[in-house]
């Protein structure tokens, strides 16, 4: 006699660790690095997660987002998990074909640039429409970022910390404070938010003239 089957829920393959998941309930590329866009190639079994599933809860998916997105952009760079298993420490990283579409780490470093450049050229005392321009363009950020977590994340920190656009120097100060708040929470170094330091990084190069 063959067994009925048909009341036995299938079981999910378990995502790869730092796959991301969108509001869709789907993978979400642009949420996740490169790295993590396909499974590991070889066929052992991920160690579970803390929470004692196969994969990674949606707490751990939107850290490795924000991780990857907000980290990148201040020149410091992310040190390895000790948590990571050795192999996959040890594994050899995925390049990433130039034409491909960008993984949420590429597009964390662009935005990171755009942000903070375009503060560094932000006027000394701005126009009223000038302010309310950036003010436009940085609240538009938590509605149309592609990566979701990322967007809600930020989204969140503005509303506790509203942006400063009454001077250069309070809006170029403001997104320092923003990117070492991430930096912060993930244990990594933080950025001197001086005017002189930010400006020698996103506007006028070091003083000893190398990146003339």
């Amino acid at each position: 006699m063959s067994r009925d089957t048909s009341g036995s829920p299938s079981k999910k393959p378990p995502l790869p660790p730092g796959m991301v998941l969108g509001p869709d309930g789907k993978p979400c590329k642009i949420c996740t690095a490169f790295r993590h866009w396909k499974p590991p190639t070889d066929n052992a079994k991920q160690p579970p997660s803390a929470n004692g599933t196969d994969g990674p809860s949606p707490s751990q998916q939107k850290t490795a987002a924000m991780m990857a997105a907000f980290a990148s952009g201040t020149g410091f760079v992310q040190p390895q998990s000790q948590s990571q298993p050795a192999a996959q420490a040890l594994a050899p990283e995925p390049v990433r074909p130039a034409n491909c579409p960008p993984d949420v780490e590429e597009l964390g470093r662009a935005t990171w640039t755009f942000l903070h450049t375009t503060a560094a050229y932000y006027p000394e005392k701005p126009t009223q429409t000038q302010r309310v321009n950036m003010l436009s363009l940085l609240r538009a950020l938590p509605v149309l970022y592609p990566c979701s977590v990322c967007a809600q994340h930020l989204g969140e920190n503005m509303k506790t910390r509203p942006p400063d656009v009454s001077t250069r120097a309070g809006l170029s100060r403001w997104l320092c404070e923003q990117h070492n708040e991430v930096n912060g929470r993930l244990g990594k170094e933080t950025f001197e938010c001086t005017v002189e330091k930010l400006d020698e990084r996103w506007k006028d190069g070091p003083s000893d003239g190398s990146c003339d």
